[in-house]
């Protein structure tokens, strides 16, 4: 099986988010301490069950975006984006209904929206 890098501007703007989302996933599941305190969560009395939920995570996150790059197929990249898009319109919920705005909620919230515009729009045609 030959890796494949796409050519076209949109595609390879699809591909892109998923690599991004592929990194960020790694993260959370091989450094699930550094995810959660980026995240401004705090495990307590040395908890194993919050790294497990953050490895856990991360892993889903890896292996949709995996799937995605390996794939390359619209309905992947359909899947990453509307799994951002899903988590950005929890974090808006959160921060309307939970009293969570913030600077770093923003930012998170953008970058959230961005790794779902990126494959939604290839997938849609905008690019």
């Amino acid at each position: 099986m030959e890796f494949y890098i796409p050519t076209e501007t949109g595609e390879f703007l699809a591909f892109s988010g998923a690599v991004a989302a592929l990194l960020l996933g790694l993260v959370g599941l091989f450094a699930p301490r550094l995810a959660l305190k980026f995240n401004g969560l705090q495990l307590r009395d040395a908890s194993t069950e919050g790294c497990a939920a953050a490895r856990s995570l991360g892993g889903f996150h890896a292996g949709l975006a995996l799937c995605a790059i390996m794939v390359a197929q619209d309905w992947t990249y359909l899947a990453v984006g509307s799994a951002f898009s899903l988590a950005a319109f929890g974090r808006i919920l959160s921060m309307m209904s939970d009293a969570s705005f913030g600077w770093k909620g923003l930012v998170l919230l953008v970058v959230q929206m961005l790794l779902a515009m990126l494959p939604l729009a290839h997938v849609f045609g905008f690019v």
